[in-house]
């Protein structure tokens, strides 16, 4: 979509805030573009592709990972961006780089690591993510991080929403340089919405992770298509589908009522959110940035919907005895490479072990865990066995 073809409201990268150092702009792209590619060519990203959804990456070819999440949810969040005349790079940009921070074996792995820095200030796979983008991804001489757009950055750490009153949290400590007056230089406006592209990929998430979730569910085993028949959302799906396709298979079955729910969720923000856009009289990014509210959301009686929907999911997945089976396997993996890494900062390779050599344990915690929230669930394994088991000590 052109820039003359957007709305009033949309982003436009012609008229970027910038970078925090300057760099010329691109022959060939446009800012937005730009901060796409080099997500999308960061180390980060490519580990997503073995990080953990809901499985464990080496359980099965078919369970969605971090990295195919995100493609989805990037996909999801340019096409509700392109319905409503806004920026879709910046929307799947963001919607790209959303996961970055993510640790490996989902929230199990967040939830230990959470344990593991109560006392070293703490962990947050947003704040992580924040950090990826503006400090850890390193692949240029000039400069830490990715030197991503302002819009860009602001969408990362803001999409869900204002953060400003979380800054007195210790895992959010490391964003207070970029409020007003902060040391960065760099205000990004902690206390306000992000922009409609960011509100786009936050949406996009809950879209993506609700139907994949149900999906991958019924392949795992976990419930059947006949367990979704009362569940609202899919069993209506399933049951049109049925009447649509008497003869259809279970799977195709699966398929196209997952597909039909995806389709129902992102209309129902496209009616949603114009509602919210003419009551609330948005015309302009700045309105955008200081309305009251979410403008991009579900409706009322969605929300109703997907409340039990994840009621279903929490109880017959998330927390199915296979599934707590893993989680627990995996908080014990880094719960002990954290305990050896604090003990032997040694061992790590040696641009995460030189920062760790330091009596200072709050620096030190900081660089273990920023090596173990980088690890995929295959390399976390291996190493925990390379350090644990007698028998690999000859393959270290």
């Amino acid at each position: 979509m052109s820039q003359t073809e957007l709305a009033t409201y949309a982003e436009r990268a012609s008229q970027t805030k910038g970078r925090r150092f300057f760099e010329p702009p691109s022959r060939t792209r446009t800012a937005f573009a730009r901060d796409r590619d080099r997500i999308i060519h960061a180390t980060a990203f490519r580990r997503l592709k073995e990080k953990t959804q809901v499985f464990v990456a080496h359980e099965g070819d078919h369970y969605r990972t971090r990295l195919t999440h995100s493609l989805e949810v990037a996909q999801i969040a340019r096409s509700l961006a392109h319905a409503l005349r806004l920026d879709d790079d910046l929307a799947e940009t963001i919607a790209l780089a959303h996961d970055l921070g993510h640790p490996p074996f989902a929230h199990a792995g967040e939830d230990e690591l959470v344990v593991q820095m109560a006392d070293y200030g703490g962990f947050d796979h947003n704040v992580q993510s924040f950090r990826v983008v503006t400090e850890l991804e390193n692949r240029y001489p000039q400069f830490e991080g990715l030197n991503l757009s302002w819009e860009t950055v602001e969408g990362v750490i803001k999409h869900n929403g204002p953060v400003s009153h979380r800054l007195d949290e210790p895992a959010w400590s490391v964003v207070r340089p970029y409020a007003a007056g902060g040391e960065a230089g760099w205000d990004l406006r902690l206390g306000t919405f992000a922009s409609l592209e960011a509100q786009c990929a936050a949406i996009a998430d809950d879209i993506a992770y609700n139907n994949h979730d149900v999906d991958d569910g019924v392949q795992a085993g976990l419930f059947t298509l006949a367990d979704l028949a009362e569940v609202p959302l899919i069993g209506p799906m399933l049951a049109q589908v049925r009447r649509d396709w008497p003869a259809i298979d279970d799977r195709m079955l699966r398929i196209e009522a997952v597909r039909r729910m995806i389709g129902a969720m992102v209309e129902d923000v496209l009616a949603e959110t114009a509602r919210r856009l003419e009551d609330d009289r948005i015309v302009t990014t700045e309105d955008v940035r200081t309305a009251s509210r979410t403008l991009i959301d579900f409706s009322r009686p969605m929300h109703a919907d997907l409340a039990i929907l994840r009621r279903f999911l929490f109880e017959r997945m998330y927390r199915h005895y296979r599934v707590n089976r893993t989680r627990s396997q995996a908080r014990r993996v880094l719960s002990q490479l954290f305990a050896l890494f604090m003990a032997e900062p040694e061992v790590m390779p040696p641009e995460w072990g030189a920062p760790a050599l330091t009596e200072d344990r709050t620096r030190r915690s900081r660089a273990v865990c920023d090596y173990i929230a980088g690890m995929t669930d295959r390399y976390a394994i291996e190493v925990h066995q390379k350090l644990f088991s007698l028998d690999l000590a000859l393959d270290l």
